[in-house]
């Protein structure tokens, strides 16, 4: 091997020789590591469409990452869900989760439970609630069970009518009751409380067709629910607002006016507080319009740093064709559970390309389920 003699060398090469050794010891010290950023961040969006009755768009969005199908329909026992599954209710209890969730039957839609220990393997396990007696107000419908702990009893507020639509569907029809069952465990039994009226829908008012349950919150000495308000058709509107009581086992009182305008056309909730940035995010369904049919296109969310005071203008849209991998038409329901440094996103689909006319449209939905990653960064905020 040839040897070089520096000390012979002239100094220009000797300089370059310098250079070289450090320019290849420098490649030879680590790296800096780029800092993985944690979370999701809503972002400005164009919605790229309208609607062909003008009702509000979305200019922010979300972007939930979809897991797909983790519940199918006609898996439950006694053909509990054989004819579809949808508007899921999800919550966790000593580290086992829980999912209620409309299960359509032979008979009828009503009120199913599954459980899973991962959130991905659920075990259906049948129906927890009946219909009512013929004279009752849930006789056709005991369906959609939002669940309350109060640390000695389990609240059950559940969506009854005793109106649907004719066999073989028996779709729940207006009007949509907020109704009270009771029990010791988080898979019952369950008592229905009929001496019990949480409240009901009033005519001439925004909620005359709908007053349903939703997601519930203890505020200081009261109890708050965001529920599900409409009117009744033709041009129906749909919103979410607020009641309050400080009995879980009395009356509610429903405010004079809507939490969200009438016009947004949104339906049932599921709240998540985040502490970092004391921030308030309520996820929802959107209602949309093509060729005059209406049905469930996109989960939203809106934040809010008050939880009595909500901006129609601040949402995003979280799911939807464009990121949900199985369902391209329906897109309903939703339920946020927070499971480490994600949000568990459930909501309801069909696989179906072609959308159905009327009524169809609501059978042989399956559950799904996506995440976000927290924490949850809101518009102009830095990573």
């Amino acid at each position: 091997m040839t040897q070089f003699r520096t000390k012979h060398l002239p100094s220009q090469m000797l300089g370059f020789l310098l250079l070289v050794l450090l320019i290849g010891t420098t490649s030879l010290l680590p790296r800096p590591i780029k800092r993985v950023v944690a979370g999701s961040s809503i972002v400005p969006w164009d919605q790229g469409k309208t609607y062909e009755d003008s009702r509000p768009q979305v200019h922010f969005r979300l972007n939930a990452m979809d897991a797909g199908v983790v519940l199918k329909h006609g898996m439950g026992p006694d053909s509990c869900d054989g004819w579809g599954a949808r508007d899921c209710w999800v919550w966790e209890f000593q580290g086992r989760y829980y999912m209620h969730y409309d299960g359509a039957g032979s008979k009828g839609w009503l009120t199913c439970l599954a459980t899973s220990t991962n959130l991905t393997d659920w075990q259906a396990r049948g129906s927890v609630l009946d219909f009512g007696t013929s004279d009752a107000m849930d006789c056709a419908s005991a369906s959609y069970g939002t669940t309350y702990f109060d640390g000695s009893l389990w609240h059950m507020f559940y969506l009854g009518t005793p109106h649907v639509t004719k066999k073989p569907d028996y779709i729940p029809a207006f009007p949509y009751l907020t109704m009270k069952a009771e029990a010791n465990s988080p898979t019952g039994p369950w008592h229905k409380r009929y001496d019990v009226t949480p409240f009901s829908p009033k005519p001439d008012t925004y909620y005359s067709a709908t007053a349903s349950p939703g997601h519930i919150c203890l505020l200081g000495s009261e109890w708050i629910m965001y529920f599900s308000a409409s009117t009744g058709s033709p041009g129906i509107k749909r919103t979410i607002s607020l009641a309050r009581t400080t009995s879980l086992s009395s009356t509610w009182e429903i405010e004079a006016a809507p939490m969200l305008p009438p016009d947004e056309q949104i339906e049932n909730s599921s709240v998540y507080f985040q502490k970092a940035d004391s921030t308030w995010f309520l996820f929802t369904n959107h209602v949309g319009i093509d060729n005059r049919l209406e049905y469930t296109d996109a989960i939203w969310v809106y934040w809010s740093k008050d939880p009595f005071k909500w901006d129609p203008k601040n949402k995003a849209v979280v799911l939807d064709s464009y990121n949900c991998t199985w369902s391209k038409k329906i897109i309903g329901l939703p339920s946020v559970v927070p499971c480490g440094n994600r949000l568990a996103l459930f909501y309801d689909g069909n696989d179906m390309t072609e959308m159905p006319r009327g009524v169809k449209s609501h059978m042989n939905r399956d559950i799904g389920l996506a995440y976000l990653a927290l924490p949850i960064r809101l518009p102009g905020v830095k990573k």
